[in-house]
């Protein structure tokens, strides 16, 4: 089985599945780890053969992505004789590297489990949502909208904080309670610091901004935040009138589209132009033309805050 994807908890709980579906046909199935940065010439063959006992087995190949050249060699030819008995487990976390062995792989069938990187705030609701079913529990909206805000984009962390809650709690979370344990932590990335300026909140969007920029985050992926929410604004606003196939032809996920005519509400065309020149402007500082590029990103912050009040 081939599991590829850069969300690290996703592929682990994979794996731990796999492994244990093995384990429930076989208590005594062994399960071997092969690091395959450290892979020498025939050491699949060697672990996949039979034992004395003929028990079966499931053998783990790690990071295929930082794989020797023996690794794929040795993996694409274990794909014309696959060994009785054992479950290979083939895991890949992205990139280019050991492409012409994934698609042996495909070419040959071989089951695929996908664990794409969750980065919207959309699939972060879902995963919290499911977490919590899991384990037979319940949050409102505002309490998981919360919960995502305060732990951010680390999908382990956002477990964690879910089992956390779950073991500290009885009954439906609010977002009192996620305040409780998390209200001091906020995210404060660009794409957070956009979302406040876009909003016309001048004093979270500051906040948001120099907590970032303190914690070592450069002035450059700020600017290029709000850019790319303006730019989707800016796309959405000129279709909008003229049905769903236009907004569909844009290539935005349907929640960018959501959002973006939601926020479309507190802009006009002007103030988004005006948004815009001081977004521009402050990509030509931040590059080089400005000797302080954290004025000019607060500037332009500002600016966009004040235009969205307009």
């Amino acid at each position: 089985m081939l599991v590829r994807g850069a969300e690290g908890l996703l592929v682990d709980r994979a794996t731990d599945r796999i492994v244990g579906l093995a384990r429930e046909a076989d208590p005594d199935v062994e399960v071997t780890r092969i690091d395959a940065a450290q892979y020498t010439a025939g050491m699949l063959g060697v672990t996949t053969s039979p034992s004395l006992f003929a028990e079966d087995k499931v053998v783990v190949v790690e990071a295929l992505e930082t794989g020797t050249d023996d690794v794929f060699a040795d993996v694409q030819a274990y794909l014309t004789a696959p060994a009785p008995g054992v479950v290979l487990v083939l895991r890949h976390s992205g990139g280019a590297r050991g492409k012409k062995t994934l698609d042996a792989l495909r070419a040959a069938q071989v089951p695929e489990v996908a664990c794409d990187a969750v980065t919207s705030d959309s699939d972060k609701t879902s995963f919290v949502n499911a977490e919590l079913r899991r384990a037979g529990r319940r949050a409102d909206g505002a309490a998981v909208r919360a919960l995502v805000d305060a732990v951010g984009s680390d999908l382990r962390e956002l477990a964690a904080s879910c089992s956390q809650l779950v073991a500290d709690t009885t009954g439906m979370i609010g977002v009192e309670v996620v305040e409780r344990y998390y209200g001091g932590r906020i995210e404060a990335t660009g794409f957070r610091v956009a979302d406040a300026a876009v909003a016309g909140d001048a004093g979270q969007a500051v906040a948001l901004l120099r907590h970032a920029l303190a914690t070592g985050l450069d002035p450059v992926p700020v600017v290029a935040a709000l850019a790319a929410k303006l730019r989707t604004i800016a796309k959405v606003g000129a279709v909008r009138g003229r049905g769903q196939g236009a907004l569909r032809d844009l290539g935005l996920a349907p929640w960018q589209v959501d959002r973006a005519l939601r926020e479309l509400r507190s802009w006009t065309p002007e103030a988004l132009a005006e948004a815009i020149s001081a977004v521009a402007q402050a990509d030509a500082e931040v590059k080089g033309e400005s000797r302080d590029p954290r004025f000019a990103v607060e500037r332009a912050v500002l600016r966009v805050a004040a235009a969205a009040r307009s």
